[in-house]
């Protein structure tokens, strides 16, 4: 069910967000507690406020109204992906190059299955990161369609 409802979201949202000239982050439809969410994140260069997302929750939920497509209690959640925010996309794979960032991969690379570091390039399907062992720093190449999930990733100095 939970891929329908993310689905139907995304065709109702995306003519919303186009229109307001704001990208489409991510839609999660889950269950936590006793509770379903169904949570969109939404952003644009300069970041997104309150208001615009209240202003896309608003016409978002009007819409799921009138279909009706989910038949279970849930809350919609309109909101900022935040400073960890989802890489999705090749997309957001270049855009985000020099970030530093977390990815996890459907199979080992090297025997390791996480990696946090500095995205220095993606070109021809493949990230390569700046990962550091201990005092050195290597480069490692992950290809795209390896990567299970990955977001940018908050650095302390």
């Amino acid at each position: 069910m939970s891929k329908n409802v993310t689905e139907i979201t995304e065709e109702l949202v995306r003519p919303i967000v186009k229109e307001m000239n704001l990208e489409l982050v991510d839609i999660e439809f889950k269950k936590e507690g006793k509770n379903w969410f169904l949570r969109v994140f939404l952003d644009k260069p300069e970041g997104i406020d309150i208001e615009e997302c209240g202003q896309v929750s608003e016409k978002l939920s009007e819409q799921l109204d009138e279909i009706d497509p989910i038949d279970i209690p849930y809350f919609l959640e309109v909101s900022s992906p935040g400073a960890e925010r989802p890489l999705k996309t090749k997309e957001d794979f270049k855009k985000y190059v020099g970030e530093h960032i977390y990815m996890k991969l459907y199979e080992p690379i090297e025997n390791e299955k996480e990696f946090e570091g500095t995205l220095v390039q993606f070109e021809d399907e493949t990230a390569t990161i700046d990962i550091r062992i201990k005092t050195r720093t290597k480069q490692l190449e992950v290809p795209f369609n390896k990567i299970a999930k990955a977001n940018l990733a908050v650095t302390f100095n």
